[in-house]
């Protein structure tokens, strides 16, 4: 029997084939039953009227602006029908559950739940907690005490200083009996009072102390009777805080083919971050295995304004995340075969690395795109391997630099740890200028200008780049137009600092050029290569002190 949310496709998908392996979630072209499916999803977003949800794609509509991640999974029932699935990441329209769409994985909001009885428990106590921290009682003791314990140091500084001055007095005076008494008896006489002075300061400091401390001691008990209860309440909510959490990521589970649940306590070892389990992926696949569905597909796609600091294109398709699905996903697809993971497969097999200068001391070789700069986590085939092979006898990390995978063009290679520190301290001062050649998927208005976007990494989705102006190091990026063609824009980049995926996020980014580098599968539109090269580098040769530069133009 097919379940309530098993829609059939409306086109005629009679023709299609379906793919041998499931989509590897984390890089893929979506297949063209995904695609339908999408196409679906969004003319029903187009014409729905089930909810109200502001995507920002309706510029004279107010009030908050939040695009949204969806999801398709194409499925095919018990019967051998082919239909799909529908699914939102996070909330809605402020709502979990909403008609055509897969329920979240764990409901906390559902009516009893051990989650919202917990949270009546916490409001219970911070209930309490306001009404003991506004009480006029503890209010006035509060002031009390801060007003007295602010006297009572005032007059312990003023005696302190009081203390300074009598003990520089008795300093002088030492020196004057040691230089002017000469009689050793009188001279014992009045280093004995000098003491005896000394140590009377410091009992009438001690009694002095001790006399403020008792006076204090009557509103700090009256006040300690509002603070530990206070401090007993605040305890109390902590603890249940966290049971409450920890019973959430053990009741938050996950199925597979198998029908094995695993929480995301286990998955992720007690420690899942914000937002784990709400992501289209996991929801749709979980409504699948429940509904003895069988996953043949699956695609996710932006839908509304780009957020201010992640890079999300409208109707675009993106992989999942890493952060908080990978490890969610490896448990749902347990045995499912799926797409050859690209992140295991060696892009530079069959490239080769072409040296367009060298000396004695240092190298410039004139990378391929999709060849790593230095050996990945499943991939060692890098220039610094080849460079390594290449220079056997060279000493020191030879790579003073490195470019993304993607992207083709120059890096300089040092033959020694000496020529290696005077060059990275040449990068380090931005006595380095490097120009880069990009073509962009849209035309620019503007003919230059200068880009400053602060850039940090996506801890939710790594390598993933994105805007953060509070925890964001400085990113600044020159550019200028060479040249508008067949709806492309040709261009200069000169990156002033040197981030991960800095150019990318500079091009895609709604407040950079909002104009993606052709190619770019993390920020763009996936193409035959990242349209982008480092052709020209200048640098001081650290033995001569000439001014070398090395151009190589890009290969489109």
């Amino acid at each position: 029997m097919s379940s309530t949310l098993f829609q059939i496709f409306n086109h005629d998908i009679s023709g299609i084939s379906l793919p041998e392996k499931f989509t590897f979630p984390f890089y893929y072209e979506p297949h063209e039953l995904s695609r339908i499916a999408a196409n679906e999803l969004q003319n029903y977003l187009e014409s729905q009227t089930d909810f109200e949800h502001n995507f920002g794609l309706d510029t004279e509509k107010e009030g908050l602006v939040i695009g949204k991640m969806f999801g398709v999974l194409v499925v095919q029932n018990s019967e051998g029908e082919l239909g799909y699935l529908w699914a939102f990441s996070g909330k809605l329209a402020d709502q979990n559950h909403l008609p055509l769409f897969v329920p979240t994985v764990f409901d906390m909001l559902e009516e009893n739940s051990f989650f919202l009885i917990g949270i009546k428990e916490l409001n219970a106590i911070n209930l309490e907690v306001e009404t003991l921290e506004n009480n006029p009682e503890f209010l006035l003791l509060t002031e009390t005490y801060q007003t007295e314990k602010a006297l009572a140091s005032a007059k312990l500084e003023a005696e302190k200083i009081k203390m300074s001055e009598a003990k520089k007095a008795r300093k002088l005076q030492r020196k004057k009996a040691q230089t002017e008494i000469t009689d050793k008896a009188d001279l014992e006489i009045i280093m004995a009072e000098l003491v005896r002075e000394s140590l009377k300061d410091k009992f009438l400091f001690r009694e002095l102390t001790e006399y403020l401390e008792n006076q204090l001691a009557e509103t700090k008990e009256k006040l300690s009777r509002f603070t530990d209860k206070i401090n007993q309440l605040k305890e109390e909510r902590s603890l249940k805080s966290a049971a409450l959490q920890q019973q959430i990521f053990a009741e938050y589970s996950f199925l597979n083919q198998y029908k094995e649940l695993k929480s995301l306590a286990e998955i992720f070892n007690g420690n899942p971050p914000a937002g784990a389990g709400e992501c289209a992926a996991p929801k749709l696949l979980h409504y699948a295995f429940q509904h003895h569905l069988k996953p043949i597909a699956m695609a996710e796609f932006w839908w509304g304004q780009s957020p201010k600091s992640e890079v999300r294109k409208h109707g675009q398709f993106y992989p999942a995340c890493t952060g908080k699905c990978e490890p969610i996903l490896a448990h749902m697809l347990k045995d499912i075969p799926m797409d050859d993971n690209p992140f295991g497969i060696n892009p530079a097999e069959g490239k080769e690395l072409e040296v367009v200068f060298e000396d004695d001391y240092l190298a410039i070789v004139n990378k391929p795109a999709e060849f790593l700069s230095v050996p990945g986590k499943q991939v060692k085939d890098s220039v610094s391997a080849r460079v390594a092979s290449l220079y056997p006898n060279a000493t020191g990390p030879l790579i003073v630099h490195r470019l993304d995978m993607a992207t083709s063009g120059l890096l300089l290679i040092a033959k020694n740890i000496e020529i290696h520190k005077e060059l990275q301290s040449q990068f380090i001062k931005r006595k380095v200028k490097k120009r880069y050649v990009a073509l962009l998927d849209g035309l620019l208005k503007e003919d230059s200008g200068l880009i400053d976007l602060p850039l940090r990494v996506d801890l939710d989705n790594r390598p993933n780049q994105m805007v953060c102006y509070e925890h964001g190091k400085t990113a600044q990026t020159k550019w200028e137009v060479i040249e508008r063609r067949n709806n492309q824009t040709l261009v200069y980049f000169y990156p002033i600092t040197g981030r991960t995926h800095q150019l990318r996020v500079h091009a895609a980014h709604n407040l950079g050029l909002n104009t993606p580098i052709v190619g770019d599968d993390l920020y763009g539109t996936k193409a035959n290569r990242l349209h982008l090269h480092a052709e020209s580098i200048t640098f001081s040769h650290p033995i001569s002190k000439e001014t070398v530069t090395v151009t190589v133009a890009a290969a489109f």
